[in-house]
C-alpha cells in the first residue's frame, strides 16, 4: 500500500517551484502514493488548509513562475506549540511524509517537525539566492540570473546611446552569486558583492580609466546586501562626476517562466524527494553536486559554510577590464 505525501512551498517564491510540485504529485501518484497540497506554506499547515491533488491538479503549471500552492512566512512557527499543531494536522490526515520546497528557514521548520514530532520530512532547495552551500544550485537561481541578463542587455543599449553608467541592483543579501553569474554572462564592468571587501575608490578609478580610453558606458552589478544603488550612485558622482542611472530589479527576479535548467532540476529534485519518502527516510534534503542528484541530513546541510567562488569572481573582474 502506498503512502500519503504532503507538499508545501514556503518563504520567498522561486521559478521552478511549480515544476517541482508537478514532479512530486505525478511521480508520487505513479509510485502508488496519495499526494496532498498544503496552501500558504507552514501557515496553511497550521490552519489545516490541506487538500488531495491528482494529475490534473498540476496540469499546465510547468512553465509558470510563482507557486500555485501560494507561500507565506510564519515567524510563529518557531514556537513548539505551533509546530505541534502542524504535526497533529498531518497525523490526523494520515500523511506519512512532508516535502518542503524553500530555503534555509523552511528547512529549519522541516527539521523541527522531524526531530520533535516524528514527521518524515524531505527538503527541496527553492531560493533564487543560491545561498545553500550543500548544493551547487538551488531551484530558481538560473532563472533569476537569466532575468538579470535580460535586464543587462536592454540597459546596455540605452546606456551606450547616452554615454552613461548604470548601476543594476540585484537580489542577494548574504550571497553574491546572482551578481557574479549575471555580471560574467552580461559583460558588466563592475561587480559589488557582500563576500568581497569593497574599494569604491578602485571602482571609480576603473570607471574613469574606461572613460579616458573611450568607453563611455559602463554597467555595474550591485548585490543588495552591500548598499543601495542610490548610495553607490552618489559616491561615483562625487568622486568622478560621471552621469549615473540606477535600476533596482527587485521582485522581477522572482517571477517569470523557469529556465530549462530549473525545470530539469525541479523534475529530478521532486522524484528524489518522493523516492526518499517511499524509503521511509526523514530529515533529509535533496540537491545537486558535480552534476549528480544527492541527498543529505538536513543538519549537516545547514551546517556547511558558504564558500565564495573566488575564481569565478576573478574571471568576471579580469574580463571586464
Amino acid at each position: 500500500m502506498g503512502k500519503s505525501i504532503g507538499i508545501l512551498t514556503s518563504g520567498g517564491d522561486a521559478p521552478g517551484m511549480n515544476a517541482a510540485l508537478r514532479a512530486v504529485v505525478r511521480y508520487g501518484i505513479y509510485s502508488s502514493n496519495k499526494v496532498f497540497g498544503i496552501e500558504r506554506g507552514y501557515e496553511g499547515l497550521v490552519d489545516d488548509v490541506i487538500f488531495e491533488m491528482d494529475r490534473r491538479s498540476v496540469s499546465d503549471i510547468l512553465h509558470r513562475g510563482g507557486t500555485i500552492l501560494k507561500t507565506a512566512r510564519l515567524p510563529e512557527f518557531l514556537q513548539p506549540e505551533v509546530q505541534r499543531k502542524a504535526a497533529e494536522n498531518l497525523k490526523n490526515r494520515g500523511i506519512d511524509g512532508l516535502v518542503v520546497i524553500g530555503g534555509d528557514g523552511s528547512f529549519r521548520g522541516a527539521r523541527e517537525l522531524s526531530e520533535n514530532f516524528g514527521i518524515n520530512t524531505i527538503g527541496i532547495p527553492g531560493t533564487i539566492d543560491n545561498d545553500l552551500a550543500y548544493t551547487d544550485y538551488t531551484l530558481g537561481f538560473d532563472s533569476a540570473v537569466n532575468t538579470v541578463l535580460w535586464a543587462i542587455n536592454n540597459l546596455r543599449d540605452t546606456m551606450t546611446s547616452h554615454d552613461r553608467v548604470c548601476i543594476i541592483e540585484v537580489m542577494g543579501r548574504r550571497c553574491g552569486d546572482i551578481a557574479i553569474y549575471s555580471a560574467l554572462s552580461g559583460g558588466a564592468e563592475g561587480i559589488i558583492i557582500p563576500e568581497e571587501p569593497q574599494d569604491f575608490d578602485k571602482l571609480c578609478g576603473q570607471l574613469k580609466a574606461n572613460y579616458d580610453k573611450g568607453k563611455t558606458s559602463n554597467i555595474i552589478i550591485l548585490a543588495e546586501g552591500v548598499c543601495h544603488a542610490e548610495e553607490l550612485k552618489a559616491v561615483i558622482k562625487e568622486k568622478i562626476g560621471l552621469t549615473v542611472r540606477t535600476s533596482v530589479l527587485g521582485h522581477i527576479q522572482r517571477g517569470g517562466s523557469p529556465s530549462n535548467m530549473d525545470r530539469v532540476l525541479a523534475a529530478l529534485f521532486g522524484k528524489k524527494a518522493v523516492d526518499l519518502i517511499n524509503e521511509g527516510k526523514t530529515n533529509r534534503v535533496v540537491g545537486i553536486r558535480h552534476n549528480a542528484i544527492i541527498d543529505m541530513d538536513i543538519n549537516e546541510a545547514l551546517s556547511i559554510k558558504s564558500k565564495f567562488n573566488e575564481d569565478l569572481y576573478e574571471t568576471a573582474r579580469i574580463l571586464s577590464l
